[in-house]
């Protein structure tokens, strides 16, 4: 079937852009790291309700979240001041919780990969796509670095 000019597949019953077999390995390289997926609408609501500061990852097939989001990410993980949750949804495939998280980033637009930090349910920080392209993972970590340094 097609989908905007991008060939979808049907996975779960549901209409994503990539298949399982792409997407897997991606999102291990969060989970693995400690991230928690957030896979429905409710999961991402519920996660929210926490208090203390959550870090939400979109993650994305793109070059830019292989080499410069997911590790700038996991090397910010090395800081003395952490988000008290670590969170992720993948664009293009957790639909339905991507478009939930989405609805939390305004006033953002839709943007992947990207990366928030909320307080206590609030959006207090930002990442969009523009600021992660042609930065390195190092940038990115220091970044979050001070992010964390700063809200946690």
């Amino acid at each position: 079937m097609f989908c905007l000019d991008v060939i979808c597949i049907k996975f779960a019953n549901k209409k994503v852009m990539y298949p399982e077999q792409i997407v897997n390995p991606m999102k291990a390289e969060l989970t693995s790291s400690g991230f928690t997926e957030l896979l429905s609408p409710s999961a991402v609501n519920e996660a929210l309700k926490a208090e203390g500061t959550l870090l939400m990852v979109v993650n994305s097939v793109c070059g830019c979240a292989a080499g410069a989001c997911r590790p700038g990410v996991k090397k910010s993980l090395e800081n003395s001041k952490l988000p008290a949750k670590l969170t992720t949804v993948f664009a293009g495939f957790d639909t339905e919780a991507v478009a939930e998280a989405r609805k939390h980033f305004a006033p953002y637009p839709p943007s992947s990969p990207a990366i928030a930090l909320f307080k206590n349910g609030e959006l207090v920080h930002f990442i969009e796509r523009h600021h992660i392209e042609g930065q390195s993972a190092n940038a990115i970590s220091e970044h979050l670095k001070a992010v964390y340094n700063e809200f946690c």
